[in-house]
C-alpha cells in the first residue's frame, strides 16, 4: 500500500490546507472538498463553491480519533468506544457540540459532525495538517456527488487550490451519519 503523507501531490495538497486552501481529495465513498475548519474565508470559499448555505454545517474528518479529543468532553468513554467500533471507517457521528467548533462548522447546531476516516488520502491530509480537516461531498448543491477527477474538474474548473492523488473507496454513497446521544441513523451509508 502507499504511504500518502510521502506523496507530493498530497504533501502540496497538505500544505495549501494549512495556508488557507480548498482542495478536492478521495474519500470512502466519493470525492471530497477540504480546508482547515479554524480558517472561516476557506470555509465560505467552500460554502461558495458547493452553494450550501453555513446553517447545514459540516463534516470533519481525521486520522484519528486522538485529533477529536477537544470536541469530545461532553462524552462519555462508553460512547467514544462506539464511534472507535466503527472507525476508521465510513460512519460519520453527529456528538454533542461542546462550543470548541466554530459555528461556520457547525452550522449552529447542538451537534458536531465528525468521522476518523479510512481513505489512506484523506488520513494523510489530515496527518500532514496535524488535526481534523473539512470533509464536504465534492458537488455544487443539488447535483451528484463527484465520483471522478474528470467530474471535478468540471465542477470546480480552477477555482481549487488542489487537487490530491488517489481513487475513491469502493462506495458510491455518502458515509453514514449516526447520532451519537439518540443511536438514529440519521442518513443511511
Amino acid at each position: 500500500m502507499i504511504n500518502y503523507t510521502h506523496h507530493f501531490r498530497v504533501r502540496r495538497a497538505a500544505q495549501l490546507l494549512i495556508q488557507g486552501g480548498v482542495v478536492a481529495y478521495p474519500t470512502e465513498a466519493v470525492w471530497g472538498l477540504g480546508c482547515d475548519p479554524g480558517d472561516p474565508r476557506a470555509v465560505a470559499k467552500i460554502l461558495a463553491l458547493k452553494n450550501r448555505d453555513v446553517d447545514k454545517g459540516l463534516i470533519l474528518v481525521a486520522s484519528d480519533i486522538a485529533m477529536f479529543e477537544p470536541y469530545l468532553t461532553l462524552t462519555t468513554l462508553k460512547q467514544r468506544e462506539l464511534m472507535a467500533r466503527t472507525w476508521p471507517g465510513p460512519v460519520t457521528w453527529l456528538v454533542p457540540n461542546n462550543g470548541f467548533a466554530p459555528p461556520w462548522i457547525t452550522g449552529g447546531q447542538k451537534s458536531l459532525a465528525i468521522r476518523v476516516t479510512g481513505h489512506p488520502v484523506a488520513a494523510a491530509l489530515s496527518h500532514l495538517v496535524g488535526g481534523p480537516i473539512v470533509s464536504t461531498s465534492a458537488n455544487p448543491q443539488g447535483l451528484p456527488a463527484a465520483l471522478t477527477l474528470t467530474k471535478i474538474k468540471a465542477y470546480f474548473g480552477n477555482n481549487l487550490d488542489a487537487i490530491a492523488s488517489g481513487l475513491t473507496g469502493q462506495s458510491n454513497k455518502p458515509s453514514e451519519i449516526r447520532d451519537l446521544l439518540s443511536g438514529q441513523i440519521v442518513r443511511p451509508g
